[in-house]
């Protein structure tokens, strides 16, 4: 069973899931280009098993990090009459960011999916690093179809730096926005986002506030140009504004999110819609 067979969606209509692969679950994000394939191979089943039409986005992890901060493609370019050394960073990120997304296509369609690639650079410009405008009729058409769109946080064209990182959290809140998008669920190596606790143990926090983000950090685990954790946890704020229920949960336990995705209640931490 695939991602094309439906599911009840809500009074409003709502039937589409988006699920989002961390980086730091698909990779050791310390080490470069390293792939966890026996993570990515279970998630890429309980994807394929998931009821009603889905849309898949990945973070680049140890494929693309590293690269987009040596070459500052996340930053305003540094000195003017560097355009070729920041497009030759971009070829070379954008190159490696697809090892990863076709490492992804692969499990996929091992597990039995029916995966279409919608790479980002294609639908997308930024300027000034920040989304400009982006063409969803690759996503709507694939779904039509019965495919599971698959995109990733990419570098695109930029108008007034050349190029720059789009995010996938960027992405899922366009399509949160744009389609009608049930729920998102961000999976990560962590179980949902953490604060310290007593005896400075984390706690999992349950339900993600504008008060939770502004404590947060946004500092990452490992080499991070989209925001890490705060960056998450805002989106997710955004997310749930539109209309879409958003979680944040772990990729390392088996089952987690076949759960998340059929709708039942399952640890982590959430924002349930606000606008209906």
């Amino acid at each position: 069973m695939d991602g094309s067979k439906a599911a009840p969606g809500r009074p409003d209509g709502r039937t589409l899931s988006v699920v989002k692969l961390g980086g730091s679950i698909l990779t050791r994000k310390q080490a470069a280009e390293r792939l966890r394939p026996k993570i990515l191979a279970r998630l890429a089943e309980e994807i394929a098993r998931a009821p009603g039409p889905l849309v898949l986005l990945h973070g680049a992890g140890s494929f693309g990090h590293p690269g987009a901060l040596r070459f500052g493609l996340a930053t305003a370019p540094a000195q003017a009459g560097k355009e070729r050394e920041r497009a030759r960073g971009a070829a070379i990120v954008s190159t490696e960011v697809r090892r990863l997304h076709l490492a992804v296509l692969r499990g996929l369609v091992a597990a039995g999916a029916r995966p279409w690639s919608v790479p980002a650079a294609t639908i997308a410009q930024n300027r000034e690093g920040l989304l400009a405008e982006i063409e969803l009729a690759s996503f709507q058409e694939a779904l039509a179809d019965g495919m599971v769109p698959v995109s990733f946080g990419d570098v695109v064209p930029d108008s007034a730096w050349g190029w720059s990182i789009l995010s996938a959290d960027t992405i899922a809140i366009e399509l949160a926005r744009r389609l009608p998008v049930r729920r998102v669920l961000f999976v990560s190596d962590v179980p949902g986002v953490l604060e310290p606790g007593a005896g400075r143990r984390p706690t999992i926090v349950p339900e993600v506030t504008p008060s939770v983000v502004a404590r947060l950090s946004a500092r990452a685990g490992g080499p991070d140009v989209t925001g890490g954790i705060r960056g998450k946890a805002a989106a997710m704020l955004e997310i749930a504004r539109l209309g879409a229920d958003a979680g944040l949960i772990s990729g390392l336990k088996d089952g987690l999110l076949s759960r998340a995705l059929r709708g039942d209640s399952v640890p982590g931490s959430w924002v349930r819609a606000t606008s209906q």
